[in-house]
């Protein structure tokens, strides 16, 4: 009779241990699956992801142009802390630079970007025009080149080197990529945009600024660009912040500025006026500005 006692008391001892073990593996269990979504959550960019799948790219030509300013100037208003600027070619046309204050009237233009050069050869027909003017009108100009990917790209980085004197408090070149070569594989491609990026750096002594449309960059271009600073182009209406690893967001090519004719690219760039001024030329410095 004791043994059986004994052996029952066991039994209870064992299941009591069991059910506590139990008990402590339901609590911890979700609470590592709620740090670990978190984890996800905060890491990576997991809900812009989802959105991505859900929404899709959206045609901006679906929304009128009341709701283009609408959605341009909640997105400033939301990001009051950033700096904002534009980017302009040839195709704006002769601007009226003196009335190039504000974006949709409201916001300062810190910045403009300008065009100067594509390929090997061709030079926009307002750069020269458009740079001098700008120097006037932005706390900070800087210029970018349009990446062809079937030409040469020593002879497309030599373009823009004859094409562009940066000086001093000048933001880095910027190289444009939004075309998928024709005549080539996308690893060739890479090699001729690290070409372009590394002569260009050489030339001037400062790191260049890569620029491309989103879905562009993460299905081709992450891998191995993702340590320049990035200007990425999204304009989609479900995108309500910039990602972690946007340095600049070209948020709408659907802006409003005095001066200028027509709609104009947005740029917002996620930091403070002294942070965009650290990334430009230092006054020290004393590129070779030889062809």
């Amino acid at each position: 009779m004791a043994k059986n006692k004994r052996a029952v008391k066991r039994k209870t001892q064992k299941g009591d241990i069991e059910r506590r073990r139990l008990l402590a593996l339901s609590i911890l269990i979700p609470v590592l699956l709620v740090l670990l979504i978190g984890l996800v959550v905060t890491r990576t960019d997991l809900p812009y992801a989802v959105k991505r799948w859900i929404y899709g790219e959206q045609p901006v030509e679906q929304y009128s142009a009341n709701e283009h300013d609408r959605r341009n100037l909640e997105l400033m208003g939301k990001f009051d802390e950033y700096v904002y600027g534009i980017d302009i070619s040839q195709y704006q046309g002769r601007i009226r630079w003196i009335e190039v204050n504000t974006i949709h009237d409201q916001v300062a233009v810190d910045f403009v970007f300008i065009r100067a050069t594509m390929g090997e050869r061709a030079k926009d027909k307002r750069y020269a025009e458009n740079w001098e003017a700008a120097a006037s009108r932005a706390k900070l100009r800087g210029a970018y080149h349009y990446f062809r990917p079937n030409e040469n790209s020593i002879r497309q980085a030599a373009n823009f080197i004859r094409t562009v004197r940066l000086k001093p408090g000048d933001l880095p070149p910027v190289l444009d990529i939004e075309e998928r070569p024709k005549k080539q594989p996308m690893d060739s491609l890479k090699v001729g945009l690290r070409r372009w990026l590394e002569a260009v750096e050489n030339h001037y002594g400062i790191r260049p600024i890569l620029y491309s449309g989103d879905s562009y960059f993460t299905d081709f271009l992450e891998k191995e660009f993702s340590d320049y600073v990035l200007w990425i182009a999204n304009y989609n209406f479900w995108v309500d912040k910039p990602k972690k690893h946007w340095d600049f967001w070209q948020f709408t090519e659907h802006g409003y500025v005095r001066g200028i004719e027509g709609n104009v690219d947005v740029n917002m760039f996620k930091g403070s006026i002294e942070e965009l001024e650290g990334l430009a030329v230092p006054y020290d410095a004393s590129p070779n500005y030889s062809p």
